[in-house]
């Protein structure tokens, strides 16, 4: 029984890696390939986190793949992509008749640190973290957005980042600005200030 759960989740996870980059990868995603790089960091840091901090490593990296799933689909749902995330995640799960659906579910409905909702469970803090710290470890992907897609010239952009980084470090909780902290110097470094 603990072999076939554990396929079971296994072929959730390659399922939707393999998901995630197909959206990712077609024309209509505004964000580009670029985003599949980012939902691979936060993937990666929230695995990290949740094994650090002690949360549920299956549900937190479900939820990784997950987290950005409706803006990559459809960018009118950006506004509120945690929400209608959350209800695409729902119906992607049913399918594999996946037990920890209301985790996952808040986990994406509450890992935009720009949102004022209060995360309850560790699986949320890892999942808002790594979103957050994952801008530190695709810097390429957000100059490719403020200068491709949103036209911004070389000053403009450069600010741009720059404040994308600064908010993204002022979202992370407590723990995690300290654990992330000379990472996260160096990227400010590298592009002309530091947090």
């Amino acid at each position: 029984m603990q072999a076939e759960t554990k396929k079971m989740r296994d072929d959730i996870i390659k399922f939707l890696q393999t998901e995630v980059k197909s959206r990712c990868e077609k024309e209509s995603n505004f964000f580009g390939i670029g985003c599949y790089y980012h939902i691979c960091a936060v993937v990666k840091n929230a695995v990290f986190l949740a094994e650090k901090y002690g949360g549920d490593v299956e549900a937190v990296t479900i939820a990784a793949w997950l987290h950005d799933i409706a803006s990559v689909t459809d960018y009118s749902l950006y506004e509120e992509h945690h929400i209608h995330g959350a209800k695409i995640a729902e119906k992607i799960l049913r399918n594999f008749e996946y037990d920890k659906i209301e985790l996952v579910k808040k986990c994406i409905l509450n890992h935009r640190g720009s949102r004022p909702n209060e995360k309850i469970t560790i699986e949320e803090m890892c999942i808002a973290d790594a979103d957050a710290i994952s801008h530190f470890d695709s810097v390429p992907s957000l100059f490719y957005l403020a200068y491709v897609k949103r036209g911004l010239n070389i000053g403009e952009g450069t600010e741009f980042v720059r404040r994308k980084l600064e908010q993204s470090f002022g979202k992370l909780s407590e723990d995690s600005k300290r654990l992330y902290f000379d990472r996260c110097s160096q990227v400010m470094r590298i592009i002309g200030t530091s947090n």
